[in-house]
């Protein structure tokens, strides 16, 4: 392998490692390849960019990026609960991969291929071949012809799977079409490839993007370790082709919910001129809940983050109600106002 193959994104993608065999032989861990293992991986396939794997340390299970990406026997465990589609995202398709729960924003799910497959996903349902989104043309002209007889629609966010997966030829007519539309104003991005697969970041796809602006770049870093020198040039070229580019971590267990862990991760966001938008709590999903804190630790979390951090770090930490019924904002203990027998508001 060259210098040149490792930067070429195509070939990051080419050579994830896809089964616990590769996996035991990489990291030298014979356990990897066992039968139990194999079974969570027929259940939920694995898909790690060599460059992703790379960023781990030997450190074992507790790895945080690790548990990111690798299989683990508490996804087949039943008894964790969840449900394969706990936001209810499946009922509020108007037609399919699109989903119109608000008014004003769509969210078009464009295919069904990520560079890494995030054991928490939250359409974690995608990877048994429910629903899968096929990303072809004939699958987007039919979520966009729905946002055009929609006049209500100002927002449209692109996700999936990971949206630059798609061929840059087929991602920018789907842009055009949707910047064709007179009321869609504002169309964001939702990608992790700034973090698992930074070298598709090209100064092509930042050309073609420019073209489309006003547009918004949503990715999702959760640890500080996968803030690296690729990462962050991914984020600035992206930056620089004046597309603002903000973050929705997910609050994990055992991954980054405590205090020191969280704190460093919002101040390399910041470096890297990376707005920290939303911390969300981690979904109910069949096969992640091993990875759901409680809310109360996301709250002391937060609140000592509001007393100690700068306000440009600071996301805001939000649930996804179950049901589909949207977010709700989860403030710290200590922002609580309460009102005295007089009609005071104490803070």
């Amino acid at each position: 392998m060259s210098v040149v193959q490792w930067d070429d994104w195509k070939w990051q993608f080419q050579n994830r490692v896809r089964s616990p065999l590769q996996l035991a032989a990489i990291m030298n861990e014979p356990a990897l390849s066992s039968k139990r293992y194999r079974s969570v991986v027929r259940a939920y396939p694995m898909a790690v960019t060599p460059y992703y794997l790379s960023l781990l340390y030997s450190v074992g299970e507790s790895d945080p990026l690790r548990r990111q990406c690798f299989p683990d026997f508490r996804e087949l465990d039943d008894s964790l609960g969840g449900a394969d589609d706990p936001l209810d995202e499946e009922m509020a398709m108007p037609v399919p991969g699109l989903i119109h729960r608000y008014p004003d924003r769509c969210l078009a799910i464009v295919n069904s291929i990520c560079a890494v497959n995030c054991r928490h996903c939250n359409r974690k349902r995608m990877w048994r071949g429910k629903k899968k989104s096929p990303g072809t043309r004939e699958w987007l002209q039919t979520m966009a012809a729905h946002v055009a007889r929609t006049p209500t629609l100002r927002e449209v966010i692109i996700s999936g799977g990971d949206p630059l997966l798609l061929s840059e030829s087929l991602l920018n007519w789907f842009l055009g079409t949707l910047r064709a539309i007179p009321h869609v104003e504002v169309i964001r991005i939702g990608s992790r490839a700034p973090v698992t697969l930074p070298m598709r970041i090209t100064p092509e796809l930042c050309k073609m993007l420019k073209r489309h602006r006003p547009l918004w770049f949503n990715t999702q870093f959760n640890h500080v370790r996968e803030i690296t020198p690729e990462s962050a040039r991914a984020c600035e070229m992206l930056l620089m082709a004046g597309i603002p580019v903000s973050n929705q971590s997910v609050l994990l267990k055992g991954i980054n919910d405590d205090y020191g862990t969280m704190r460093d991760l919002l101040y390399g966001l910041e470096r890297i001129s990376v707005r920290p938008y939303y911390l969300f709590q981690c979904d109910p999903v069949r096969g992640v809940n091993h990875f759901r804190p409680e809310v109360f630790r996301g709250m002391e979390i937060m609140d000592k983050l509001w007393h100690n951090i700068s306000g440009l770090c600071l996301p805001r930490y939000v649930l996804d109600s179950p049901g589909g019924r949207g977010k709700i904002s989860l403030q710290p203990f200590s922002l609580l106002p309460e009102r005295t027998p007089s009609g005071a508001t104490l803070f």
